[in-house]
């Protein structure tokens, strides 16, 4: 699994993110590009089994408080187990200040990550202790050193 992030650009600099399971894009989006922008954080919640995304949702904490608390709603419903990835495009913190508990519930603590800033994850919901976050703190950041995550996950079972 590949997957980068990015932060908003002046002017209008491209700038490119995407997530990749066994090579294959399963998510991908552009600021100044040919691809739409998904301005906020924008999740998937991946079948390791399968190495497949059962579904993908996006939250413009940009735009409204109200998305903050859709993705609080949204993280804290999922089954313990699940598995999230978590990228930004465009600006994703200006009001994302009501996820950032349960963001940290799940080892993402990007209260720290200023406006224009970019951060990506991958957590399993009830061990934050394996999750894999990365971060570019400022816009400049963003832009020098984007945040970019390639991690392999493999599927476990378990008897019932």
């Amino acid at each position: 699994m590949a997957y980068s992030a990015y932060g908003y650009s002046s002017g209008c600099t491209p700038k490119v993110g995407h997530v990749k399971l066994n090579g294959a894009i399963v998510w991908h989006a552009s600021w100044c590009g040919n691809l739409p922008d998904p301005r906020g954080v924008n999740t998937l919640v991946i079948d390791p089994f399968n190495c497949s995304v059962r579904e993908t949702r996006r939250f413009d904490t940009f735009e409204s408080t109200s998305s903050a608390r859709q993705l609080s709603d949204y993280l804290r419903q999922l089954d313990d187990g699940s598995l999230t990835v978590g990228v930004t495009a465009d600006e994703a913190t200006r009001e994302l200040s009501g996820a950032l508990p349960t963001l940290r519930e799940l080892g993402v603590d990007v209260a720290d990550v200023e406006f224009r800033g970019s951060f990506a994850f991958i957590a399993e919901k009830g061990y934050p202790d394996k999750t894999l976050l990365r971060k570019a703190l400022t816009e400049e950041q963003s832009h020098t050193t984007p945040v970019y995550v390639n991690a392999i996950v493999t599927g476990k079972q378990t008897a019932v």
